[in-house]
């Protein structure tokens, strides 16, 4: 039979100790529910009576199957853990369980908390006892364990040892520096179990300063420990945590934990991962990881073309798994690397068949590498791909012409003597019935040194006035990213613009421009993000 393995998250607390995060309640909220939904067995939702959103948030937490748990530290020397004020503010929290953190390197308990190694033992079991008198969980997070192993191996275990006879329900080993790596884990990790604190009571809580987060969570496990603590995408302080979302797909899918293990984590709930990797990365306002195991957009790409040639004939020849299982898929790029097979491969993922041999597969490759030794990379842009092959096979319907268009930006004093920036946009578009229309977009809300820009003033003069087309795109289309890289040269150098758009569908595409211009690159892309869309929707041409 498999054994329990639980999952503890702690993207709430631990997660929010990484550099620019800040959740707000609604926030952590919506990723509580979404690490319910996953299957996660402990939410760790943060530390009670620290911050206002902290105890905001405990006080309206949502219900969930998982065991929701407070943090917090052991209670001060000179008192007793029922009057450490501290430490009730963690317990007025009204969580099943607690979990507090607790000195274990003797380094640490004389330079930085000030006492003597017995007392800090005391402090360590008067807690743990008070909670488990309260009828809470108990869990102990042994900070500094691995370093003060190797330093004092007898103290740090005399710690963990004095929480496990108090009733900790959990001693977790931290690796709070991340400087362990996997082989001393293990060993350390068995030491801990040989000297009586059973595997099955016992968490690995890994950073990633080396590295080696995940690994190090992997090799405590094959030790006998059956908890895992770790944050999703990776988040926290530093380097951050081990990331549950490459370490929950590697438990359910890799032998030996995938028969010798069950978690709280349904096989099927898999597929909703690359989604919580992502909506965690939408409420950070950062641009997902491309290179993320699993959930990564590069993560099932074949760029190569013999690497695409075998992925038509069985995908198992260069992926380790069905992307399909977490959510996310294949992806068979066009750049100048790029053989027939990987462009019939992406032709027939946008509809397209062509027989193999077909003299225009030459035509598309050949135009293909002529616009990327100009700067163009499509890679990184598969719908403008899209539009190129479809103009030379002549399936690219016709929908308008851009006439004209011009922007401005003006950085001027105001009224009150301010300094404001502002820009304002004009577009003229013909469509084929032969009526011109003329958009204009002004910022009406600068204000000192603020402005949307010049390619959001282009954007929403754009999508404003296309006549018979602008219900397809006003409202439906949104910029989710922009990237530009300069390709050749300095001031004068050509611009390579990428923006990554997303539909209220959540389709998502990207398009591409060059110009020594960067407006004008800007104003390419977003031109064929348009037309992109009007395709995919099958709008009919006017």
């Amino acid at each position: 039979m498999p054994e329990r393995l639980y999952l503890f998250d702690t993207t709430l607390r631990d997660g929010q100790q990484t550099q620019g995060v800040q959740f707000s309640t609604p926030e952590k909220m919506a990723i509580a529910k979404s690490l319910d939904a996953l299957g996660i067995d402990y939410i760790e939702g943060g530390w009670p009576g620290a911050n206002p959103t902290d105890s905001e948030f405990f006080h309206q937490r949502p219900e969930t199957r998982a065991t929701f748990t407070a943090f917090g530290m052991t209670k001060r020397a000179g008192r007793s853990a029922a009057n450490d004020d501290v430490l009730a503010q963690v317990m007025n929290a009204n969580t099943p369980a607690v979990c507090l953190v607790g000195k274990t390197h003797d380094f640490h308990v004389s330079t930085a908390l000030g006492i003597t190694l017995e007392e800090n033992l005391e402090n360590i079991s008067a807690s743990i006892a008070h909670i488990v008198a309260e009828g809470k969980e108990a869990l102990f997070d042994a900070e500094h364990f691995f370093d003060g192993y190797k330093e004092n191996p007898d103290y740090a275990l005399s710690c963990v040892k004095a929480a496990h006879d108090a009733g900790a329900r959990w001693v977790v080993l931290c690796d709070t520096n991340g400087g362990t790596l996997p082989r001393e884990v293990e060993a350390i990790t068995r030491a801990v179990i040989e000297a009586g604190i059973p595997g099955d009571h016992l968490g690995i809580h890994t950073h990633n300063d080396t590295g080696n987060a995940v690994a190090n969570s992997l090799a405590a496990v094959d030790a006998g420990a059956r908890q895992i603590q770790g944050t999703l995408n990776g988040l926290g302080e530093r380097c951050g945590n081990a990331n549950l979302i490459t370490l929950i797909p590697t438990l359910l899918l890799k032998e030996p934990y995938r028969t010798a293990f069950e978690t709280g984590v349904p096989q099927e709930a898999l597929v909703t991962l690359t989604r919580v990797s992502r909506q965690l990365d939408d409420i950070l306002n950062r641009v997902p990881t491309k290179s993320a195991p699993y959930v990564g957009s590069s993560a099932f790409v074949h760029k190569a073309g013999l690497h695409a040639s075998a992925i038509l004939k069985d995908p198992t020849t260069y992926e380790h798994i069905d992307p399909v299982i977490v959510g996310n898929a294949r992806v068979v790029p066009m750049s100048n690397q790029a053989g027939q097979s990987n462009l019939r491969a992406r032709l027939e993922e946008v509809g397209i068949t062509l027989e193999k041999g077909d003299a225009r597969m030459t035509e598309i490759l050949d135009e293909v590498k002529r616009l990327e030794d100009e700067g163009y990379a499509f890679d990184s842009a598969q719908a403008s791909f899209e539009l190129v092959a479809r103009r030379i096979l002549g399936t690219l319907p016709h929908y308008f012409d851009v006439e004209r268009y011009r922007v401005i930006t003006e950085r001027r004093r105001n009224a009150m003597g301010r300094i404001v920036v502002e820009s304002e946009a004009v577009v003229t578009t013909r469509t084929n019935d032969g009526k011109e229309r003329t958009a204009f977009f002004k910022n009406e809300h600068a204000q000192e040194m603020q402005d949307d820009g010049p390619v959001n003033a282009l954007w929403q003069a754009l999508q404003s006035d296309l006549g018979p087309y602008k219900k397809a795109i006003k409202g439906d289309v949104f910029l989710k990213d922009f990237k530009v890289r300069i390709t050749q040269g300095g001031t004068e150098a050509k611009t390579r613009v990428i923006i990554d758009f997303q539909d209220a569908a959540e389709n998502s595409w990207s398009t591409v421009g060059v110009s020594a211009n960067i407006v004008d690159a800007s104003f390419a892309a977003l031109l064929d993000a348009v037309v992109w869309k009007l395709v995919r929707d099958r709008v009919t041409p006017v």
